[in-house]
């Protein structure tokens, strides 16, 4: 049974056929669309917003090699196991809720259609507590008054539930009353913590964190393992696509057992000690040295011994691995928005892994981060997005890379008055030309159309196979749209002015 704002359906699917069968119906889904701003795509159904998602995969990574079908989500609604809320005053009153997208302005809540039910009540409890208790949220105009921000984190599997109060000053007047009171109201809390920032910062938690109950951790359950949660530590925010997200890509790395694997930007371990069972050995590196601390314990808690972490910067570790000239596998990485660094992608391409799983959150960077992995010696064999975050724009990609190898290796004598090319034929190769019109157009030409273009421009070419044929009256010919899409990217390749 399902809730959102109000009302029950007993499947999941029937309410998605029901709220978002248009675009009118789904407005009214949620109160706070135009004000929060959070959810980008709400305005379309949920089927539109895959196809949206699957054309901006393959406008940016369709050059690669084929982009498999999106997997998305059975009940796209209420899937976030960690839940924040900042709290703020207006007119007198407490207000409990999201920042608007783009501003620092709250926006008051009850109920939000990603996060969990349980979440949104405990929320309104703490709001609640907050008044009974004669306590303030936080002016950040004034720097004064104590409450914050509220963090939930929610195991689905587990049902293990963590309250973290951020407060603006370590004073905590009542503070066990407060927390009796709020265990009262929702005994299925396991652990409620206390984390002071009192720092003029965007940064949700500040270094400080005191346990008020429990031990100040939650455990949870993904792909069969146990994971311990911590306030801090980073775990993959819908843990139903996670799953899909971690089999897809240990699919793809298709281990047979004995590998040498990294698990680069390792984070807690998640996918790492995942993949510990397929392999011989895997090393983690992370610079976070709070998220190493919890990879250790999690190796711990299941028993994984064949693993181990290290706290540094994943690209000056991996330069230092292929110095020592280890042979290195397969490398799975999963950095943050802005993809990976040059260091990091050369000492990628120095340690010669025959296999790279590359998982990102970002497409954009991740274009630009396999342009550099094929131009370096490997091919894209795989790509597969995964919706993890429905009603918004962002979109999870699985990438598997391989490392070319040659078939056959030819003696060529060549003679050197051949390479003799005029300075318009050096400028871009043909699959230069074809890529830059498909990722600005996102329409494909052939290298004959190419080469039809080239030739009505009079650059002049040496025989081979892309050359127009003389006297061929069945030979296709160059639509009018695609000659000025060919034209432009000659232009932009200075070939013709």
């Amino acid at each position: 049974m399902h809730k959102v704002f109000g009302g029950e359906f007993t499947s999941p699917l029937v309410y998605c056929d029901i709220a978002m069968s248009s675009n009118e119906n789904n407005s009214l889904i949620c109160p706070y669309r135009k004000k929060c701003g959070g959810c980008q795509l709400l305005n379309m159904t949920y089927e539109e917003q895959l196809s949206h998602k699957q054309k901006t995969e393959i406008r940016l990574l369709g050059s690669f090699c084929h982009v498999d079908e999106i997997i998305g989500m059975d009940f796209p609604y209420k899937y976030r196991n960690k839940a924040q809320y900042a709290f703020g005053n207006r007119n007198g009153k407490i207000i409990c809720g999201v920042y608007q997208s783009s501003t620092h302005k709250i926006v008051d809540i009850e109920e939000c259609l990603l996060t969990t039910d349980k979440a949104d009540e405990i929320a309104l409890t703490v709001k609640k507590l907050l008044k009974s208790f004669k306590l303030r949220a936080y002016d950040e105009n004034t720097k004064s008054g104590f409450l914050r921000h509220l963090l939930i984190k929610t195991g689905f599997k587990s049902g293990e539930i963590m309250v973290v109060l951020v407060t603006g000053t370590q004073e905590f007047p009542k503070k066990r009353s407060f927390v009796n009171a709020l265990l009262k109201a929702h005994p299925e809390i396991k652990t409620v913590v206390q984390n002071v920032n009192n720092r003029f910062t965007s940064m949700v938690l500040g270094s400080k964190s005191e346990v008020l109950f429990g031990d100040g951790k939650i455990t949870e359950q993904l792909c069969g393992l146990s994971f311990r949660i911590s306030p801090k530590a980073f775990y993959q925010i819908n843990p139903i696509q996670t799953e899909n997200l971690y089999n897809t890509a240990l699919k793809l790395a298709d281990f047979r057992g004995g590998e040498n694997i990294i698990d680069a930007y390792c984070g807690t371990g998640t996918i790492g000690l995942i993949a510990s069972g397929k392999v011989g050995s895997v090393t983690g590196v992370e610079i976070n040295a709070d998220a190493v601390k919890d990879a250790k314990e999690n190796a711990k808690l299941n028993g994984i011994k064949n693993i181990k972490f290290y706290t540094a910067d994943a690209g000056e570790f991996m330069t230092a691995v292929a110095a020592e000239k280890t042979k290195v596998d397969a490398v799975i990485m999963d950095p943050a928005r802005a993809g990976a660094d040059i260091p990091f992608l050369s000492s990628l391409v120095s340690l010669k892994p025959e296999k790279v799983i590359y998982i990102s959150c970002n497409p954009e960077t991740l274009k630009r981060d396999l342009h550099y992995l094929v131009k370096n010696g490997y091919k894209v064999k795989k790509i597969q997005p995964v919706d993890m975050f429905p009603h918004t724009e962002h979109v999870e990609t699985v990438v598997q890379l391989v490392r070319k190898k040659p078939d056959t290796y030819i003696d060529i004598t060549v003679d050197m008055d051949e390479l003799d090319l005029t300075s318009s034929e050096a400028k871009a190769t043909y699959d230069e030309i074809k890529d830059y019109i498909f990722d600005k157009h996102c329409i494909k030409v052939s290298s004959l159309y190419v080469a039809q273009v080239k030739q009505k421009h009079g650059i002049i070419e040496r025989d081979c196979y892309n050359n127009p044929k003389k006297d061929n009256p069945k030979q296709p010919q160059c639509p009018p749209e695609k000659v000025k899409l060919i034209e432009e990217a000659l232009r932009h390749f200075k070939m013709i002015p």
